[in-house]
């Protein structure tokens, strides 16, 4: 459970907004967009699989990339096709 709640009220949805603008502006279709209880990601499809972003923590996760945190890392995997 995240100690500042407010903050990520507060930032999450800008993030979310962010982190979509720029998985689709490389040609990318979010196939899904869910916010439930206070887990809030998003998920596409890369090279077969399946990508969940969770644009708050920054952690990305999936078979067809390398987990990890930031939107600037899983964009760098993303532009490498």
């Amino acid at each position: 459970m995240r100690l500042d709640i407010g903050r990520q009220k507060e930032l999450e949805p800008h993030r979310m907004e962010y982190a979509k603008r720029c998985i689709r502006y490389l040609g990318i279709e979010i196939t899904k967009d869910i916010s439930i209880e206070n887990k809030t990601f998003f998920e596409f499809n890369w090279k077969g699989s399946t990508v969940r972003v969770y644009p708050y923590s920054g952690w990305h996760t999936g078979k067809t990339i390398k987990d990890g945190r930031g939107l600037d890392n899983l964009l760098r995997q993303l532009k490498i096709k």
